[in-house]
């Protein structure tokens, strides 16, 4: 499925939006939204939320094709992939330097 018009995924990693609910639709057109601009006291803010921490986290069922796929892309990757007692985990950022988990979770 090729994606929607007008859409941007923050990364070029190769995954599609999911299509979206019809159900969800006639709530979505009533919504109204009003773009604003940053103070300029949160620009420093921008990309560092979380004051450098994971909040997003990306799960796959096979990391070492998803990693090598993802670097292969460009993708920044901030720490080497880790077995950790849940699975296996790497960090990395988007365009906009929020960081996020790559975990591919025991099963």
């Amino acid at each position: 499925m090729p994606p929607r018009e007008g859409c941007r995924l923050p990364l070029n990693i190769g995954f599609l939006p999911l299509p979206v609910d019809p159900s969800q639709m006639a709530m979505a057109r009533s919504l109204r939204s009003t773009g604003i601009t940053p103070a300029s006291s949160q620009l420093p803010r921008i990309g560092n939320q979380t004051g450098g921490r994971v909040f997003l986290f990306l799960h796959t069922d096979d990391f070492w094709r998803d990693y090598e796929a993802y670097r292969s892309r460009g993708v920044v990757f901030r720490e080497e992939p880790g077995e950790k007692q849940y699975g296996i985990v790497a960090v990395f950022e988007d365009l906009y330097g929020n960081r996020w988990d790559l975990m591919d979770l025991k099963r």
